[in-house]
């Protein structure tokens, strides 16, 4: 009996979630809405492919921005 060679799985480069030019601020909201979860919640590191610095500081401003009420705190749209 043959048996089957082994395929290798290719692994897809993801680009980075947060280009070279951008700065996290808590005024960009557009890039700020990007790490929340439809519910509002803060997404992971993990998930979010931040590194540690990025997210400590995402989330800091993601705070700012919620206390300046420029993004809701929950989104309880339904």
């Amino acid at each position: 009996m043959k048996k089957k060679p082994i395929q290798k799985q290719r692994s897809r480069r993801r680009l980075p979630p947060i280009k070279s030019g951008e700065k996290i601020d808590y005024k960009n909201l557009d890039l700020l809405r990007r790490f929340l979860s439809e519910q509002g919640k803060i997404l992971s590191k993990r998930v979010n492919r931040l590194t540690s610095k990025q997210q400590r500081t995402m989330t800091i401003a993601i705070k700012r921005a919620r206390i300046l009420a420029l993004i809701p705190f929950l989104n309880n749209e339904n």
